[in-house]
């Protein structure tokens, strides 16, 4: 019974950051520290003393990052110090590997001890020190806020090389797990609740200017841990100024050892092929929501192997052996594609007996040049913004869908052309209506958003801004088509809207995610057949046809415009996501029926943070398709064309 009362006055004490005082202190000076010493201590050191971090995941020790700590050391003495291994570590240090002086080992079994004056006179002393596993609670217990946390930080600035295994490497980081509850959090756990009381996060310990911004994590690969560094980095950004760079995660496998130099240049060692340090941006797990499961729909991870670089407290990676993405939901850790492009080709009331097969042929060609061309910017690494652009171009220039060559006439006999193109990052934006010559109205888009102070321009004078921005003019001429012409005849015959009911919408549009996490969309119309007065639909009115945010989702729209632009459709999409916490796919159905609940038909597409695209249509069809690294392209036509998850 005594001992369950110590062991909940130390819970307590730890907890509050406090000293143990009286009986319990009393108590613990009565355990004795373990001292063990393998060769002479007083032999000069050989070689000059530098500085470094050995960073080691905890399993089975690679003798060449113990060889490369030992010349750092100048293969003078090396200090052990622990809360539950001894003498085992210097019959290896000094036997087994050799080439040091001395290994002296100090096993604290108080907090108490960290104020010893023959501890801390050897640890001053120290070339080398060698933190090694166990408890990393035990650690935080006994040596925070003390001398040996003085000294540890003061050796590692004063340029003398530091390693820790296992928890001697939990503890190193600007903000630590601490395990306080003497447990060990597992990544559903974690995942679960990552604000929550058993994800012990502790800070103001060790100060290592290489670890600054970092948290870090040891058996990584070997015990899962990935969902749980996450959860650690979110909790640890818990209150960290905007300002602020995102702090990172730094995973080691068992059999990985990262050696880092002064300059922050750190290098594997591994006793297997795989052995990797796994790098976390935080960026994706700032300003997570309260308590409750980790929803982070993007986070980066780099992959550091024995041919890579890693430089720190960045966290950036030359030649890193794999760059993921990954998402949390619902407790659970999955991988999600490095870029993801999707596209449409406008909505109608589209039905295998109507199309013919040669027809369908050529519209899936026509998607599929497009896929191909927004593709090859995003995996080459080019932004999402380039890559929407290059998709739509390629429509623009298909004379089988409304939007460029091949647009739909006005009322008077015109080809009147719109389009518009939203950056997720920086949100700008820039829109165009009532183009008669640019060859590709979306580039025109793109130039009102980078060279111009405004967001839209309409007809003659943005016809006059496309000249001055050299962009590619066109006899009006270009855009005809006899097909689009032979519609316009019998709209004026009728005077009703009689095209061609496979493609009553022929808006096209893009929307992708790039390899940095940045979202775009872009759209481009020739309109509706016989529109008058200068009508402009949703495709080019920001919020309406057309909208992208980082974080939330890109939109582009297809279908009667007036009724999008009344729902605020593009936008309404990701405020769905942001504000009500719907996923992407149920936002996107949501609005597409609140458009047709007013009288409108069409479809939209959208791309979330994660890679996973939505399509949603309140019509029988709509011309579409999606890519994303790794896999090939897809096209579908039909409302009940199902791709797989």
């Amino acid at each position: 019974m005594r001992h369950r009362i110590m062991r909940a006055l130390w819970l307590v004490f730890a907890a509050l950051g406090l000293t143990l005082s009286s009986a319990a202190a009393k108590e613990a000076k009565e355990q004795p520290y373990e001292h063990y010493v393998f060769g002479k201590l007083d032999t000069p050191t050989p070689g000059p003393v530098s500085g470094g971090l050995l960073l080691m995941g905890g399993g089975d020790r690679n003798t060449d990052a113990m060889k490369w700590l030992f010349q750092k050391a100048g293969n003078g003495h090396i200090v052990v110090i622990s809360a539950s291994y001894g003498k085992e570590i210097g019959e290896e240090f000094y036997h087994e590997i050799g080439g040091i002086q001395s290994t002296e080992i100090f096993v604290f079994h108080a907090r108490s001890q960290a104020t010893n004056k023959k501890i801390l006179d050897r640890l001053r002393k120290a070339d080398g020190i060698f933190i090694a596993g166990g408890d990393q609670a035990r650690y935080v217990r006994f040596w925070r806020g003390t001398p040996v946390g003085d000294i540890l930080n003061a050796h590692v600035a004063a340029g003398k090389p530091l390693a820790g295994t296992s928890a001697g490497l939990a503890i190193q980081g600007e903000k630590l797990y601490g395990a306080m509850d003497d447990g060990s959090i597992r990544s559903p756990e974690a995942l679960a609740d990552p604000l929550g009381p058993a994800n012990t996060i502790e800070g103001d310990f060790l100060h290592f200017a290489l670890l600054k911004g970092v948290v870090t994590d040891t058996h990584f690969k070997e015990r899962d841990r990935l969902g749980r560094l996450f959860a650690f980095v979110a909790k640890a950004q818990v209150g960290r100024p905007a300002d602020q760079t995102a702090m990172i995660g730094l995973g080691v496998d068992e059999s990985a050892a990262l050696a880092v130099e002064p300059d922050g240049t750190g290098r594997i060692y591994a006793t297997e092929p795989d052995g990797s340090a796994w790098v976390v941006d935080g960026g994706g797990l700032r300003d997570i929501p309260g308590r409750g499961p980790l929803d982070a729909p993007r986070v980066k991870v780099t992959g550091v192997g024995r041919g890579s670089v890693v430089h720190l407290p960045s966290g950036q990676v030359d030649n890193p052996v794999f760059v993921r993405n990954y998402a949390a939901r619902a407790g659970e850790v999955v991988e999600v594609p490095r870029w993801s492009l999707a596209i449409h080709g406008g909505a109608g009331v589209i039905e295998r007996a109507t199309l013919s097969p040669e027809k369908e042929k050529a519209y899936r060609a026509g998607l599929d040049d497009a896929l191909r061309a927004g593709s090859a910017v995003l995996d080459k690494g080019g932004p999402a913004l380039d890559a929407v652009a290059a998709a739509v171009r390629v429509l623009e220039d298909n004379p089988l869908f409304n939007a460029g060559r091949g647009a739909v006439f006005t009322a008077d006999g015109k080809n009147e052309l719109d389009a518009a193109i939203m950056d997720g990052k920086t949100q700008k934006a820039g829109a165009v209506a009532g183009v008669t010559r640019t060859r590709h109205p979306i580039d025109l888009a793109r130039a009102v958003m980078d060279k111009s102070p405004h967001v839209m321009l309409t007809g003659a004078g943005a016809d006059r801004f496309s000249v001055e921005q050299g962009l590619e003019q066109v006899d009006p001429g270009w855009f005809r088509t006899e097909e689009r012409w032979q519609q316009l005849l019998r709209w004026r015959e009728k005077q009703a809207a009689a095209i061609d009911p496979t493609h009553l919408f022929g808006t096209v549009g893009a929307v992708a995610i790039d390899a940095d996490g940045n979202l775009a969309a872009a759209t481009s119309t020739g309109g509706m057949t016989g529109k008058r007065w200068g009508r402009v639909g949703d495709s080019p009115i920001i919020g309406a046809g057309t909208y992208a945010k980082n974080g939330q989702c890109a939109v582009s729209a297809t279908g009667s415009g007036e009724y999008f632009i009344r729902e605020s459709a593009a936008r309404q999409v990701c405020d769905r996501v942001a504000w009500h916490g719907e996923s992407l796919a149920a936002a996107a159905q949501a609005t597409i029926l609140a458009v047709g609940a007013i009288g409108g038909d069409g479809g939209l597409i959208a791309m979330g943070p994660d890679g996973h695209p939505a399509f949603a249509i309140n019509d029988l069809g709509m011309y579409r398709g999606r890519i994303s690294a790794g896999k090939a392209a897809e096209t579908a036509i039909f409302v009940d064309e199902k791709w797989p998850d």
